[in-house]
């Protein structure tokens, strides 16, 4: 299936002169995936509702400043693809061409809507994410938004004292926060105004209740529940319990799951491959497997690698945090880690996914061993 069908001529665009605080306005008024930024009506690249989060920048500075180049698809293109290419250039929508001109944009909305029917194979327990970052009622919108930058995430569960669910504090939330609070503020009053906002108690701006899911559900259902209600994830709670966290489910790890292949070997998917300096992704594939093939009985199904860059430089080189997740038929296992340049992060974080693996090939041991040692007990 290609995406000819699914693109839209339809999307909202601003000029490289336009203000950022438009923009802001633009992003609370339409909530778009992304804003297109053209240049004398030509495309000259993307402004997402991640970078407003992460950035400092003024409200009277052009959107040039702002604005990424986004992954360029072909109108013909096929929806794997696209899928892959979204996921790894951390966007969720992309710039459509047809004959080297812009025609449109497709996002993952309408990916998912196009395969929704095909989602009905997989439940949520294949696919979901277990290791979620949450915050607490007492956190504050600056924490959050820490939070949300030092992970590169888009959405944080609150706990309540005793640790269980009783809300959630979105990106897009915090935009609206932003937007609705410095439209208030006059220039002299900026300083004072941001302070404020960073103070505010997530409490006071989060949702409540929360959209869950179970691990037994399909994925399909819970891609339509997220599609109906506009929902960019859904916490995953066990069944009966909708207070306790067990991972969470976003749009992203379903596009992610179209990604997987039948290769023989590996299938590696990388966020943010742009960042990568030294390293490739071949290197990346074959310094993994050689980590799980330390533990023979765990079958990698897939592997995602994320890499995110942070202001810091040292002699011209940025930080950058890595973090690899491995999704296997004994369960998930992950490892993080932060250095200068893409290859010096992922050599940290595969030490890291090294020690979690034979961890886990330990704990695996064990289970067995009780097993047995309980059968023989049986027997007695």
């Amino acid at each position: 299936m290609d995406i000819a069908d699914i693109a839209t001529s339809e999307y909202v665009a601003v000029d490289v002169d336009e203000r950022l605080g438009k923009v802001r306005s633009l992003f609370e008024r339409e909530n778009p995936k992304g804003l297109i930024v053209t240049d004398d009506d030509e495309y000259a690249g993307i402004i997402t509702q991640k970078q407003l989060v992460q950035s400092h920048i003024e409200d009277n500075t052009k959107a040039s400043a702002m604005m990424q180049s986004a992954p360029k698809v072909e109108r013909t293109a096929d929806v794997r693809k696209v899928a892959r290419v979204l996921v790894e250039g951390g966007t969720k929508v992309a710039p459509v061409f047809e004959a080297d001109r812009l025609w449109g944009i497709v996002t993952e909305d309408a990916i998912l809507e196009a395969v929704l029917e095909n989602l009905d194979a997989l439940t949520v327990r294949d696919i979901y994410t277990d290791n979620v970052v949450t915050v607490t009622e007492e956190s504050n919108v600056g924490q959050a938004i820490n939070l949300l930058r030092e992970h590169g995430i888009s959405r944080l569960p609150v706990l309540d004292e005793d640790g269980r669910l009783s809300g959630m504090v979105t990106r897009h939330d915090i935009v609206d926060i932003v937007v609705r609070d410095m439209d208030k503020a006059t220039r002299g009053e900026r300083a004072g105004d941001i302070e404020r906002v960073l103070d505010l108690p997530v409490y006071d701006e989060m949702n409540s209740p929360v959209a869950t899911t179970t691990l037994d559900e399909s994925v399909r259902d819970a891609v339509q529940r997220m599609l109906e209600h506009d929902y960019a994830g859904l916490v995953v709670t066990p069944e009966g319990d909708d207070s306790v966290v067990e991972g969470i489910l976003t749009k992203t790890d379903v596009l992610r799951a179209l990604t997987f292949t039948e290769e023989e070997h590996m299938d590696v998917q990388i966020t943010n491959i742009k960042l990568l300096d030294t390293i490739s992704r071949e290197d990346i594939r074959q310094r993994i497997e050689r980590v799980a093939d330390k533990y023979q009985a765990m079958q990698v199904q897939h592997c995602h690698v994320r890499f995110h860059e942070h202001k810091e430089k040292l002699r011209g080189t940025p930080l950058i945090r890595c973090q690899i997740r491995l999704r296997t038929n004994k369960g998930q296992a992950a490892g993080s880690g932060e250095g200068y340049g893409a290859d010096s992060a992922f050599g940290v974080a595969l030490d890291k996914l090294e020690r979690n693996v034979l961890e886990l090939k330990d704990v695996q041991a064990d289970e067995e061993y009780r097993g047995q040692l309980l059968r023989k007990l049986g027997e007695l």
